[in-house]
């Protein structure tokens, strides 16, 4: 599932991660990458979704949040 699917309060881990290059390397240097733990802090309707990992709290618009692919594992 995309991480747009999720509810706030769940964690998961990074499964997979697609786009273009550009969008890769700028997910990847801030620490979002397949294995990494991320906990949803917030995913309401139209608004950029908030997530906590390594640390960092990221805003991701939601075109984004579409390809970035989660397992729930909490």
């Amino acid at each position: 599932m995309s991480i747009s699917q999720t509810k706030e309060g769940q964690v998961c881990r990074v499964k997979g991660l697609n786009g273009d290059n550009r969008f890769l390397s700028r997910i990847t240097s801030v620490g979002l990458t397949p294995g990494s733990r991320v906990e949803i802090i917030r995913n309401k309707g139209k608004y950029p979704l908030l997530v906590f990992a390594r640390d960092t709290m990221l805003a991701i618009n939601r075109k984004e949040a579409g390809n970035i692919f989660v397992e729930v594992i909490a």
